[in-house]
């Protein structure tokens, strides 16, 4: 059996958390990424490149953080590597930091291993 190692950051542990619940993080699933901005020029604009790039983009304003009432839910398919979920989100902060936004997390569904 193979051995996995996370990192000890807040993504790590997440992943880590669900290895050890049983999920298969070999199996592709859809992950959501959660990404909050300032106003609704900016969700305008940042959902509107992912759109064009063939991506799911749902947006709605939740308030949870008081000065980026607005989020931005970009799905991708793939599955969930800790070099995976890092790289999207590094690409999802280039285009959201100059439009006032940032990353508020990511989330998705467990997947028991086939026997």
């Amino acid at each position: 059996m193979d051995v996995l190692i996370f990192p000890n950051d807040k993504d790590g542990n997440m992943l880590r958390g669900m290895h050890d619940k049983g999920d298969d993080l070999s199996i592709p699933r859809d992950i959501e990424f959660s990404v909050v901005f300032p106003d609704s020029n900016s969700v305008q604009e940042f959902g509107s490149y992912f759109y064009h790039l063939d991506f799911d983009v749902r947006a709605k304003k939740i308030g949870k953080v008081s000065s980026l009432p607005w989020s931005v839910i970009i799905t991708l398919n793939i599955a969930p590597t800790y070099e995976g979920i890092t790289a999207f989100q590094q690409k999802l902060e280039k285009v959201a930091a100059p439009l006032g936004g940032r990353n508020y997390g990511w989330s998705c569904f467990s997947e028991e291993p086939s026997t």
